[in-house]
């Protein structure tokens, strides 16, 4: 019997197990039966939040959080649905993939192209009652979008172009946090927010760092198709690194975890970042240590533990709100 969960799903998540028949598709075609990726891509922008926010010795604004988480959840969706479109031939010859909706032959390219429209204007109106950089940055992320499902056809490191376009959210949730007006404020004649003037070189290590953070976990990830990858001919990092992919991965978390904490003493944050940022150093070195070529399923479990990471990365960032006096970094 064929299992209805695909492969890098867990055999008992929700869509399969409570989601109803005609939507299960859908869901699937926006990888809700696979959540880690909606938080990889929602956690850049809780950072560059808590960064930002800490930077003046404040706590994360909750409504920015649920808003970016939002904006992320419809996003993703769009994007992978884009990305199912522009890869349904070579995920039709690909076991991971072929029983994903649109080449499993149970939604059509056009209904995928109205699911792209439909979260995408969702997106917008979220994008829009932020201030007008984060809009600016939020349109000039559509070019990177855009160009990734291509990637792995040009480049041996589609994964660094993927931690450009998933990182986003960093300098864009950095913006927003130092508020300022909207579209929504200036269409309506209000004040909006008091706006707080920041530097940019804290959300730029930040964004700098987690594009390393990428490339590192989704080295770890494109190790389960490293042999479908090379018959069908799809470049990816791990298939280039080889047996060298676990040295990489270190390499990579290296750098991610530097430009981190460079980020946070140039933002001056507080010394309770400190402790929980070493968790994320030893949680990082650990994924690289336990990771094997030949083990596809612990792979996908490596990747998925940066979910963990994630959430830490965002508590370090936020507990720096704590300073020292005089407001001294560390």
């Amino acid at each position: 019997m064929t299992p209805t969960h695909l492969p890098d799903a867990v055999p008992d998540n929700w869509v399969d197990r409570y989601a109803p028949a005609a939507l299960v598709p859908w869901l699937k075609l926006g990888r809700f039966d696979r959540p880690t990726g909606i938080w990889l891509l929602m956690l850049p922008g809780w950072m560059g939040v808590a960064l930002a926010d800490a930077a003046v010795g404040k706590y994360p604004d909750p409504v920015l959080l649920i808003l970016i988480l939002i904006g992320a959840t419809l996003m993703r969706s769009a994007g992978c649905a884009y990305n199912d479109i522009v890869d349904r031939d070579i995920d039709a010859q690909v076991e991971r993939t072929a029983r994903r909706p649109i080449p499993a032959g149970e939604i059509s390219v056009k209904q995928a192209w109205l699911a792209i429209v439909l979260c995408s204007l969702g997106g917008l109106i979220i994008l829009l009652s932020l201030n007008l950089w984060a809009v600016l940055l939020g349109v000039l992320s559509l070019g990177l979008v855009a160009a990734y499902p291509f990637m792995k056809r040009i480049t041996w490191w589609p994964q660094a172009w993927l931690g450009l376009t998933f990182n986003w959210g960093a300098p864009l949730g950095y913006a927003a946090a130092t508020g300022g007006r909207s579209p929504f404020d200036y269409a309506l004649g209000l004040p909006g927010n008091e706006a707080i003037a920041l530097s940019p070189w804290p959300a730029v290590l930040l964004y700098a760092g987690l594009i390393f953070w990428t490339l590192g976990y989704d080295t770890i990830y494109a190790v389960q198709d490293l042999e479908d990858d090379a018959l069908v001919g799809v470049k990816s990092s791990a298939r280039r690194l080889g047996e060298q992919a676990p040295r990489g991965v270190l390499i990579f978390y290296v750098a991610s975890f530097v430009l981190l904490v460079c980020a946070a003493w140039l933002g001056a944050l507080g010394p309770l970042f400190l402790p929980l940022a070493a968790i994320v150093a030893v949680l990082l070195s650990r994924q690289a240590a336990r990771l094997d070529i030949a083990d596809g399923a612990g792979a996908l479990a490596l990747f998925k533990s940066n979910t963990w990471v994630g959430l830490l990365m965002v508590a370090a960032l936020a507990a720096g709100l704590w300073k020292q006096q005089g407001g001294a970094p560390f």
